[in-house]
């Protein structure tokens, strides 16, 4: 079925953000499919960390519509987009170097196995059990799950902060700058493991500056730039030097491959 004639999972309309007097986010639109890799790309000052802090609920827009599976929804904070499915790994990845893979998967959500008066035993068995089956069905492969997470490399680590996102039922993991930093095979990893989700039926979001990555492993580029959507690529008909010129802002015209925002964006900044 075609994307077009899909419900996308979350889809957000006419989303703008002003902090003080600067305007981040202008009327934007943005949508994610089941089963796609959306690149989110744009120079610095675009407007992708004010949008997908939106979306995991840190920053409330001042205008705009969040649907849900067709349906609309209401994010006041990270918990709604939790609770929704919605699951962000931001490029700090948040782990704590001194615990093992285990303790990080499960940090804040242990599994108790019985209570002594006031005091919790905590399911050390179950915990092993199930982070062994997230990371064997994510390809993940790391010594052991009792590592501490400050023996692994970067993509390891990316891997399992990946892995912990998609342990409680998420929907759509967001990743920003997944292979900032890392070496070729590391990037190799994080790429095989994002294409990994997709195929589970995700839907995944990659913000990167790293154009060779993005063309590798996403379906579809969106571009934003000043605070505005100006394109919508796919990335099977698209060239690295068209999305660039929409990054930029360098030319005006219609790109093979590009498809219209939904709604008002103003209009589409693109190459001819």
């Amino acid at each position: 079925m075609a994307v077009a004639e899909r419900t996308p999972i979350l889809e957000l309309r006419g989303v703008s953000k002003r902090f003080g007097a600067v305007q981040a986010l202008t009327d934007v639109d943005f949508e994610v499919y089941a089963g796609e890799v959306v690149g989110l790309v744009g120079d610095n000052g675009a407007g992708k960390s004010t949008l997908i802090k939106a979306i995991a609920g840190i920053y409330p827009v001042d205008s705009g519509e969040f649907l849900f599976e067709g349906r609309p929804a209401t994010i006041h904070g990270p918990n709604d987009a939790t609770h929704l499915g919605i699951s962000t790994v931001y490029q700090d990845l948040a782990l704590c170097d001194n615990l093992d893979v285990v303790a990080n998967l499960y940090l804040g959500r242990e599994t108790a196995a019985r209570r002594l008066g006031p005091l919790s035993v905590i399911d050390e068995v179950s915990m092993e059990k199930r982070a062994i089956d997230v990371l064997r069905g994510l390809s993940v492969k790391i010594p052991s799950v009792r590592t501490a997470i400050a023996s692994l490399s970067g993509g390891q680590r990316q891997s399992v902060a990946v892995a912990r996102s998609v342990m409680w039922d998420a929907r759509i993991v967001i990743l920003d700058e997944p292979t900032a930093a890392l070496g070729v095979a590391q990037t190799a990893q994080v790429l095989d493991l994002i294409r990994r989700l997709r195929d589970q039926g995700l839907g995944v979001v990659v913000i990167s500056h790293n154009l060779a990555d993005v063309f590798e492993v996403v379906d579809r580029i969106v571009v934003l730039r000043l605070g505005r959507r100006v394109g919508s690529f796919d990335v099977h008909a698209t060239s690295r030097e068209q999305v660039v010129a929409a990054i930029t802002g360098a030319e005006w015209g219609t790109v093979p491959g590009e498809t219209s925002a939904i709604g008002g964006n103003g209009p589409k900044e693109t190459l001819s």
